[in-house]
């Protein structure tokens, strides 16, 4: 629970940061007022580390300029007519922070493109209440270190609950992009969702359509990058939500039939994605959340809706659900935006999801085990803690049995990598030395020539340049 005594030295620490008392002295001796304002506050509160300081101010935007370049190294006013100003400010403690000073804002919004009609305001009350949760809409007037609270945020993050300042369908309405901030600060702050405004979301929903992809992508990603994105995701669903941007995740929700029995691919994905980020942690401590590991494991059962069969006798099969949902996978990540590679990396990780499985039950040649880190390339990492993830069985045996199974398989690959630089495998030849070889012009036989050799060197190993040519040789005496 907040401790007020607490709480109140912690708000002082904030106000003690060398760069934040650099900019209070500015703003003061040129006559305005000054306020740290949002997360960095609401961080300070509960003692969280603070990231990217921000600002209020009753300045506007040609005043705050003016009075940062000559104590800042770099501006920028690309914000500059929704009132915002970023600067680097010199810290004698460290390197300099970068800040984001904004005008006390008062708008509107047209209700159809969540883009606000500018207007700036003189109150910083004003300014607070039309921010997206009451813990956010708090801020410290500095340099007097007087915490402005218009709205009840130090309740409501005393009782760990997410709220508008005001009506929550008045503040979605303005921007429905907050809908999809409460899930993912329920997820990063472990703060439950006040009743109307969970309500509010529900009802709401289809508002975020007029909100674009690069958006919402955004929001996904510090979503699944939050300590526990599993209770987000959970607020997406629940509120029908996520089936405007991600419906296929609540699609794993299957019916049940009473006559055949499959796992729950809903909560088997939720528990594999918690698995994952445990796996994340201790296989890579201290690195930053993985969100494309994240997003592939949520995503890694996405086409079994889709490929599921009944069975006689009760069975329930998924036949090739791991191609069918890396497609759908590929997808959906191109309609919000995802970049190429984060892409292509999602779709290989569900793609590939299964393929050990074939290996736990019987021990696969040397050459399937480079087959297998040739197709992973470099997402093998990822498909090593996808794998393992996946294992959400309750039958302790079976559980053990696979992750020895899958204990073996790194070794094995740990040890072929130390013998063949497994990392880069080529064939022996290349493309010139097909060619002078079989005296060829470049065209369609070179590849499926390297193609040959390329299985060749998977099945073998290493055998030579000269047994390398001698077997070429013979496989194109072999084609006539």
């Amino acid at each position: 629970m907040l401790n007020m005594a607490d709480a109140l030295s912690r708000l002082g620490a904030l106000a003690a940061n060398p760069v934040v008392g650099t900019l209070a002295r500015a703003f003061s001796d040129a006559g305005f007022d000054l306020a740290v304002v949002g997360g960095p506050v609401r961080d300070a509160l509960l003692g969280r580390a603070t990231h990217d300081l921000d600002f209020t101010t009753n300045a506007r935007p040609d005043d705050i300029l003016r009075i940062v370049t000559p104590i800042s190294t770099v501006q920028w006013d690309i914000g500059r007519e929704f009132g915002t100003i970023g600067a680097k400010v010199p810290s004698p403690d460290g390197p300099a922070e970068q800040v984001e000073i904004t005008t006390y804002r008062a708008d509107a919004y047209d209700g159809v493109t969540r883009k606000p009609v500018v207007e700036f305001g003189d109150d910083i009350e004003g300014d607070l209440v039309r921010r997206d949760f009451t813990v956010n809409a708090m801020a410290l007037l500095v340099p007097q270190q007087r915490l402005v609270d218009p709205t009840g945020g130090v309740e409501d993050l005393i009782a760990g609950i997410l709220r508008t300042p005001t009506a929550p369908e008045v503040s979605f309405g303005d921007d429905p992009l907050r809908m999809l901030r409460a899930a993912r600060f329920s997820a990063q702050l472990g703060f439950a969702i006040e009743e109307n405004t969970l309500a509010a979301i529900s009802t709401l929903r289809e508002t975020l359509r007029i909100v674009s992809p690069e958006r919402i992508q955004s929001e996904l990603v510090r979503l699944l990058q939050s300590d526990d994105p599993v209770r987000g995701i959970r607020v997406l669903v629940d509120t029908g939500l996520v089936e405007e941007f991600l419906p296929e995740v609540s699609a794993l929700r299957l019916e049940v039939d009473e006559h055949h029995h499959h796992k729950d691919v809903y909560e088997h994905s939720l528990t594999a994605l918690e698995q994952a980020i445990a796996l994340e942690r201790a296989r890579h401590p201290g690195e930053p959340a993985d969100a494309v590991l994240r997003l592939a494991v949520l995503l890694h059962d996405i086409g079994k809706p889709r490929t599921r069969k009944l069975e006689d006798g009760g069975a329930v099969t998924f036949h090739h659900h791991d191609v069918v949902g890396s497609r759908m996978a590929r997808k959906r990540m191109q309609a919000l935006r995802f970049d190429k590679e984060s892409t292509d990396a999602v779709a290989t990780l569900v793609e590939l999801h299964l393929r050990f499985f074939g290996y736990s039950e019987g021990a696969w040649t040397d050459s399937a085990v480079r087959r297998y880190v040739r197709d992973a390339g470099d997402q093998l990492e990822r498909l090593h803690i996808l794998t393992r993830a996946d294992v959400t069985t309750r039958n302790r045996r079976k559980a053990q049995r696979l992750a020895a199974a899958y204990d073996d398989i790194e070794e094995r690959i740990a040890a072929l990598r130390a013998q063949e630089q497994l990392d880069a495998i080529r064939p022996e030849l290349d493309g010139n030395d097909v060619q002078r070889i079989l005296g060829i012009a470049p065209g369609r036989e070179v590849g499926e020539a390297y193609r040959f050799l390329l299985d060749l060197r998977l099945d073998e190993g290493v055998i030579g340049p000269e047994a390398a040519e001698q077997r070429l040789r013979a496989w194109w005496a072999a084609r006539g």
